[in-house]
């Protein structure tokens, strides 16, 4: 079985001068970080592969970019699990941003992250802000919700666990 560590909207320096101090207890032990975008800066590659090694992709609100790819798919324990943002690109996220205005976003981003791998076991995401676990069509997404403040989110910082064995993948939500 494997630990994977996942965490995402961190917008360290944007909203956050730093990482909150309770991340290196929370991922104790496991043998992977996912990151699941807007990082804002590269230092927080660097600080969170002080604990584990790290697989990231990028956000909207990335602009250093420093070639991370928009989704990645890993094979862990023989299980397919897809990383991405959730933003889709700069076009759909400008889409998005005009849908927010009409009030209709949360099916939206979550069509996206559905559209945005072929066959997977799970998909991990961020970019509503917003915890999220559920099962669609045999397939777990997974989004820890946040690190960085803001208004969706009233319950602070918090960063998630996948728990991936070749039989099953369980999630768990820690709050910091």
């Amino acid at each position: 079985m494997a630990t994977i560590g996942v965490i995402a909207d961190t917008h360290v320096p944007q909203r956050l001068r730093r990482l909150p101090d309770g991340i290196p207890a929370a991922f104790r032990g496991v043998d992977l970080i996912l990151h699941a975008g807007d990082l804002n800066s590269v230092r927080m590659l660097t600080e969170l592969e002080e604990i584990a090694p790290v697989q990231a992709v990028v956000g909207n609100a990335d602009l250093f970019r420093s070639g991370l790819p928009l989704t990645r798919v890993l094979e862990i324990e023989g299980r397919r699990i897809g990383l991405t943002h959730g933003h889709g690109g700069w076009a759909r996220y400008l889409v998005g941003k005009a849908r927010d205005v009409l009030g209709v976003r949360e099916n939206y981003y979550l069509d996206i992250v559905w559209k945005s791998f072929g066959p997977v076991d799970a998909i991990v995401f961020g970019h509503t802000h917003r915890a999220y676990r559920s099962v669609r069509s045999g397939v777990l997404l997974f989004n820890p919700g946040p690190i960085a403040p803001h208004y969706y989110n009233t319950s602070g910082p918090q960063v998630g666990l996948l728990h991936v064995s070749a039989g099953a993948i369980e999630t768990e939500i820690i709050q910091l």
